[in-house]
């Protein structure tokens, strides 16, 4: 594996951005949210854990920006790449062809959905698990993403957001700047973050797909998704880390760590779903630790 950023070939002829940074012994493989997302939310991460000897490979999933985008129009198309069995064996494809094992797998929100799975099926490859912002299923994640709607805003404000929502007309510029608070105060908590990051680069055909027009209306294809009775099957050491103020559910989280043979709770202070932003020093504290901890051989769960 070469640092570096690189157009990785897949078997199926498409084509991966890769990038992989750092120096050292630790290999940690890093996948977005979105879905649709890009690397661009990582590219932090190098300079935090350097000193740890960490080298962090991060790429774009399959139709998202700064990789091939297939023509997701096309029924075939679509029926064939758009699908959770898709993007687990593109992990390990990218896995295989970075020169990748016993490493660290590490998922975002959406990353972090595909992670379980990748860990469900490919465990063998890990060293461990970092599931960032991200729960077992989805049936526990649209009330409480709902409920933090109606907690925010007034009675008028959340019934005029669901007008706009029935009859899909999301360029209203009153819904945007309902959006926006919400945003600020469970996604993106950090002002001067708000500021740095990558706007417009959301695959949007990947993320209607999948999730639909907006969060607080479950429509798309991870309507349904839910691993909670297979979770006890992942037996590595998991780091599960969430903003204080997240759009999941921290109660889901907590259970998880329950039901993980092997698994750790933390929560970054002052912070949402985008924590490792809101509060790098809080996030890369409990990160570091966590690797070292299981470098070491002294992991223990809590």
């Amino acid at each position: 594996m070469k640092n570096g950023t690189h157009l990785l070939t897949l078997d199926n002829g498409y084509h991966l951005f890769t990038r992989t940074v750092g120096e050292g012994n630790i290999n940690l493989l890093c996948l977005h949210g979105g879905p649709g997302g890009t690397h661009e939310e990582f590219e932090h991460f190098d300079e935090h854990l350097k000193n740890l000897g960490v080298r962090v490979s991060m790429y774009d999933q399959l139709g998202s920006y700064f990789s091939d985008q297939p023509d997701f129009t096309d029924p075939e198309v679509r029926d064939k790449y758009l699908t959770f069995d898709y993007y687990i064996d593109e992990i390990e494809e990218v896995r295989q062809k970075l020169g990748l094992d016993n490493f660290y797998l590490l998922g975002h929100s959406w990353g972090g959905l595909i992670a379980q799975e990748y860990a469900l099926k490919y465990g063998q490859h890990l060293k461990g698990l970092i599931i960032m912002s991200m729960i077992d299923n989805i049936a526990e994640y649209t009330p409480h993403v709902n409920k933090l709607r109606r907690e925010t805003l007034s009675p008028a404000q959340v019934s005029y957001m669901e007008g706009i929502e029935a009859v899909e007309k999301f360029d209203d510029p009153e819904y945007q700047s309902l959006v926006r608070i919400l945003d600020n105060n469970f996604s993106m908590r950090n002002p001067e973050a708000r500021q740095h990051r990558a706007s417009g680069h959301l695959a949007t055909p990947v993320y209607n797909y999948f999730q639909g027009n907006n969060e607080f209306v479950m429509v798309g294809k991870l309507n349904g998704w839910d691993v909670r009775d297979r979770l006890h099957e992942i037996k590595v050491p998991t780091l599960l880390t969430f903003g204080d103020h997240d759009t999941m559910p921290l109660e889901a989280g907590r259970r998880m760590q329950q039901t993980l043979p092997n698994a750790r709770f933390v929560l970054t202070p002052n912070s949402g779903h985008s924590h490792s932003r809101d509060n790098p020093a809080a996030f890369f504290h409990n990160l570091e630790t966590y690797l070292r901890d299981v470098e070491e051989g002294t992991f223990v769960a809590y």
